[in-house]
């Protein structure tokens, strides 16, 4: 009779197999997951992997979108403000055109437009988050600086023209700011250079050239509704587009979990086949230790 040399070692690593195979499928069946680390599944974790750099990018910009929500609702205020401002200088400007008005009332019309001006300023000089929202790619910097000491005053814009915009996970980009060149000082537009002019031509009593300047400014304000509804858009499409990355979000979440779930009933069955061949092995070797094997080969 032939004996296998390795019928002894054959059976120790069985056994250790078979006590590795419970200990996986116990731990399996306790976590719920059936791959938690390389070696369970190396297609599956690489799968899990490559899941789990998509969740990070699209909470990335869903966590930054807040910020950038914030940031477009502050500007939306500002220039809502502004519009508001500058269709009240407006209607000063057309009351003041009438040639009837006292001096005194033209000084006192003058006085409220100044303010109005005041106003525009402060807003055009708008921050959030300690950083200027009209100075373009300069945050750190006041977007405009007055200077009463010329005849009109001067504004001077001490930003840049560069648009910053943030990039959604499908690859779009969405305008976040307005430099404050191509609102308070665009060409053929100039809305402080004109709230300027006409408080110091409704000082000087000119109201020949009040009704100009109320014309321009009619037309600065429509410069002012134009780029508004730039950064409208881009407040739709960012609120979308955040939404949209939730929902990604959460089925990329599900659709991982998925895949590294353990199907319980399956385990469960495998578990108890895993005890049964365990047993059974544990037998073989317990006989073994009772039988001399060279005794009954001789």
């Amino acid at each position: 009779m032939r004996v296998d040399p390795n019928y002894v070692y054959n059976l120790t690593s069985a056994l250790n197999s078979s006590s590795a195979t419970e200990q996986n499928l116990t731990r399996e069946l306790s976590s719920g997951l059936r791959v938690t680390q390389l070696s369970d599944d190396p297609v599956v974790a690489g799968q899990s992997v490559l899941i789990s750099s998509q969740i990070g990018a699209v909470d990335s910009f869903v966590q930054s979108a807040s910020k950038e929500q914030g940031l477009l609702q502050v500007t939306d205020s500002a220039l809502g403000q502004v519009v508001s401002d500058v269709t009240s200088a407006i209607s000063l400007g057309v009351s003041a055109g009438d040639s009837t008005l006292s001096a005194t009332n033209l000084q006192s019309v003058s006085a409220q437009v100044a303010s109005l001006r005041d106003s525009v300023l402060s807003l055009a000089n708008t921050s959030y988050l300690g950083q200027y929202i009209f100075s373009g790619s300069k945050g750190n910097t006041k977007a405009f600086t007055l200077d009463s000491s010329t005849n009109p005053a001067t504004a001077t814009y001490h930003g840049d023209s560069i648009t910053q915009s943030v990039a959604t996970p499908g690859g779009q980009n969405i305008q976040l700011n307005l430099p404050g060149s191509s609102i308070f000082s665009a060409s053929g537009a100039d809305l402080l250079g004109t709230l300027n002019q006409l408080v110091n031509d409704l000082t000087a009593g000119n109201t020949a050239a009040v009704a100009s300047d109320t014309s321009s400014l009619s037309a600065a304000l429509t410069t002012v509704s134009t780029q508004r509804s730039i950064l409208g858009g881009s407040q739709t499409r960012l609120n979308a587009t955040t939404s949209y990355a939730s929902t990604q979000e959460s089925e990329l979440e599900a659709s991982q979990s998925t895949l590294l779930a353990a199907d319980p009933a399956s385990v469960a069955t495998d578990l108890q086949t895993s005890e049964v061949q365990h047993q059974a092995l544990l037998s073989v070797i317990a006989g073994l230790s009772k039988v001399n094997l060279f005794n009954e080969l001789q």
